[in-house]
């Protein structure tokens, strides 16, 4: 994306950093305020950026990109959010720290087969029930971590980064191969962390619970069963790329469809309303539209990324998406992979191999042979059929050329690690965060304000996590 954006233009970064100061702390400090005013703020700040690009850059390329991308978003979760209020999950009254660490589990294992968004709308409210007599705010945080980000990382289905690295070439089930270690240790040190919270917490709270009259024990039913198929045609239009807008037109279909024929009693078991997605909506408006200077600049220095290691490339592309989108950072930082590392020469050679299903491979010789043959190699080993029908493309090849060269794939991992991992450092680092936050809040839990989400429990948690996993994974 050519913005034309120059140094005295850097300062149209400010409405962006002005609408995260305000989301961080206005809810804190002027709280009736913020609800009075929210809105107009976020749609002030993110139109005069827009206004700047279109009036004095003279650039729509960028805001048609961007109002596209904000379209699919908002059907994505909006969606989401209508079907899942149309599942009702009927859970055990009395919840222990054992079970919440199951649930938990199951859901991050969910995340890689429903998406960490579908997942998170579909058990957000469960989870509030199952904890509704000592729900707390570290219960939100935890779920936004495992189920909401860090669960996601196994499959290209889990987080829209790894989809957008699928959709340009990396392998469906390489990504499963070479994250499951970090995965596990990840995950194994959060729902560690989370075990022995919750059980000081049920301690804590068990006299005062058990003065109060108890609910009977419900047992664990699901009731809207149909809203399952409109679960599955939104996620299935998640593959739909061309042509335009018929993914979106899927998603609102399938929404409508779940409303109307949705019993009025599931959506008032689950009190749904749509408050919580008119919120989101609002507030991601006006990010989206002032994220945009930002990206360019996350463009233009991730340009080239030569010379910087492998972690350096973890903590700078998870950084970046803890507070911008995760997903055009990850894109950010493939591209600039694949253009400092990759041969353009042994991919054009790769390409004639293709063509003669490699039956030219023994007799190629020179410097460049050996890394030849492992490109080739990759293809056949994560690419046969496609192969083997002569459909490989040239960034089939350019990742087939990252993920056959041990120094070079770790970079790919790093980024892929990194920008779903880290997403979880803030309430806008991925998609559904904020949105379980919109929900908990409606559920009367006290949830914590922006700041007290990251200095209470990122930086004390998610941070050695992080520095565990680089320790263990990406020091080298």
């Amino acid at each position: 994306m050519e913005s034309g954006l120059t140094l005295h233009s850097l300062w149209m970064v400010v409405p962006f950093a002005v609408l995260l100061g305000l989301i961080a702390l206005a809810p804190v400090f002027a709280p009736k305020w913020w609800h009075r005013n929210y809105t107009t703020i976020s749609f002030g700040l993110g139109s005069l950026v827009l206004a700047y690009y279109l009036l004095v850059l003279r650039s729509t390329g960028p805001i048609l990109g961007v109002a596209h991308e904000y379209f699919s978003f908002i059907c994505l979760i909006g969606s989401l959010f209508v079907v899942s209020g149309g599942i009702h999950i009927a859970v055990q009254s009395e919840s222990k720290p054992g079970i919440n660490v199951l649930f938990l589990l199951v859901g991050a294992i969910l995340a890689n087969v429903i998406g960490t968004t579908g997942a998170s709308m579909m058990l957000i409210r469960p989870w509030i029930r199952l904890n509704r007599d000592r729900a707390a705010g570290f219960h939100i945080v935890f779920f936004i971590f495992i189920i909401s980000n860090v669960g996601g990382c196994l499959t290209p289905i889990g987080d829209p980064p790894l989809f957008l690295g699928y959709l340009k070439g990396v392998p469906f089930w390489w990504i499963t191969k070479m994250v499951l270690p970090i995965w596990v240790v990840g995950l194994g040190f959060l729902l560690t962390i989370f075990y022995i919270l919750d059980r000081r917490h049920a301690r804590r709270v068990s006299k005062t619970i058990s003065t109060h009259p108890t609910e009977p024990v419900e047992k664990w039913r699901v009731e809207g069963v149909p809203n399952l198929l409109f679960l599955g045609i939104i996620l299935g239009a998640v593959f739909i790329n061309h042509p335009p807008f018929v993914r979106e037109g899927l998603m609102i279909t399938a929404a409508l469809g779940s409303w109307f024929t949705t019993k009025k009693q599931i959506h008032d078991s689950n009190e749904f309303s749509f408050g919580p997605i008119k919120e989101v909506a609002i507030l991601f408006a006006g990010i989206f539209s002032t994220m945009l200077p930002a990206l360019d600049l996350l463009q233009t220095y991730a340009k080239s990324v030569t010379g910087i290691s492998s972690g350096g490339v973890f903590w700078s592309s998870g950084f970046l998406s803890s507070v911008l989108d995760n997903a055009p950072t990850y894109l950010s930082f493939l591209t600039a992979i694949v253009s400092s590392f990759v041969d353009p020469d042994i991919v054009q050679q790769v390409q004639q191999l293709v063509q003669t299903q490699g039956s030219t491979l023994a007799s190629i010789t020179g410097p460049q042979a050996e890394e030849i043959r492992r490109t080739f190699a990759a293809l056949q080993n994560h690419h046969h059929s496609l192969l083997a029908s002569g459909k490989v493309e040239v960034e089939h090849i350019r990742i087939a050329y990252l993920i056959g060269n041990p120094t070079l794939s770790i970079y790919l991992l790093a980024i892929s690690v990194g920008s779903v991992f880290f997403g979880a450092n803030t309430y806008i680092g991925n998609g559904p965060n904020f949105m379980v936050k919109a929900i908990a809040d409606q559920a009367k839990i006290c949830t914590p304000s922006f700041l007290g989400f990251i200095f209470r429990y990122s930086l004390p948690i998610m941070l050695p996590m992080l520095g565990l996993v680089w320790f263990l994974f990406f020091r080298h």
